[in-house]
């Protein structure tokens, strides 16, 4: 949907709660580079949810986590203002979503989490950093370490939500927004990324990245994923 220079992209899976299949990552993709002559993209959710997480179907699958990433850094890489419009739960690879974007324009039945420590899996490095600079340290440890949840009111003390309102309230300052010179916008937007999220250092990153694929190929991991299917709650052992 487009209005006044407003691109519009909307995950429309109502009967998961918008959950992120790999399909679905591809198209949120794609339509990020379709909408190159937006002003503005707002993302949304359809339904009560923003987006619920990873479908738990493939969440644990490598195509999946290809597919998350280059959806969010895509999202990261427009040059043009991204306004997730948060309308109700962001949860898991729904929060990752929502901190890829510029800005974030929470409903009053939004809440946040990213639950990966409950069912054995993990997010990466640049998810742990953005989280850190967009909500603080401290949140991004109670939501990372914690598995906390932060509601709509929690978000907007700590920074997480830029704007309480609904969706209509989000078209309505991207609108404004896209009144702006978007030279300035996209040089103001590379320079921010740049100077606060340069690249890890390459030992860093070697360290990190290790740890991070140390989860995913962990009987930690498989635990999680085997407790699901015999819902039962996991065992994890560290390993």
């Amino acid at each position: 949907m487009w209005r006044d220079g407003v691109a519009v992209v909307t995950l429309d899976r109502p009967e998961k709660h918008n959950a992120l299949s790999t399909e679905l990552c591809h198209r949120i993709r794609g339509a990020i580079d379709e909408a190159g002559r937006a002003r503005v993209i707002v993302l949304t959710g359809r339904g009560r949810s923003f987006c619920s997480g990873a479908d738990l179907d493939e969440v644990y699958t490598a195509e999946f986590r290809d597919a998350l990433y280059a959806m969010l850094h895509a999202v990261v890489d427009a040059p043009m203002p991204v306004v997730a419009a948060v309308n109700g739960a962001a949860i898991g690879a729904g929060t990752q979503l929502a901190i890829a974007a510029d800005f974030r324009v929470v409903a009053p039945a939004a809440r946040f989490a990213v639950p990966t420590a409950r069912i054995g899996l993990a997010v990466d490095p640049w998810t742990v950093r953005r989280l850190a600079l967009v909500a603080g340290n401290g949140v991004a440890r109670r939501l990372l370490v914690a598995c906390d949840e932060i509601d709509a009111a929690a978000a907007g003390g700590c920074g997480l939500a830029d704007r309480s309102g609904s969706t209509e309230d989000a078209l309505s300052w991207a609108t404004e927004m896209a009144a702006f010179a978007p030279l300035t916008q996209a040089y103001s937007k590379r320079a921010l990324n740049e100077v606060f999220e340069p690249g890890f250092d390459a030992e860093a990153a070697r360290r990190l990245q290790e740890a991070f694929e140390v989860c995913w190929a962990s009987a930690d991991l498989v635990e999680g994923r085997r407790s699901r299917v015999e819902k039962r709650a996991p065992v994890f052992r560290g390993c």
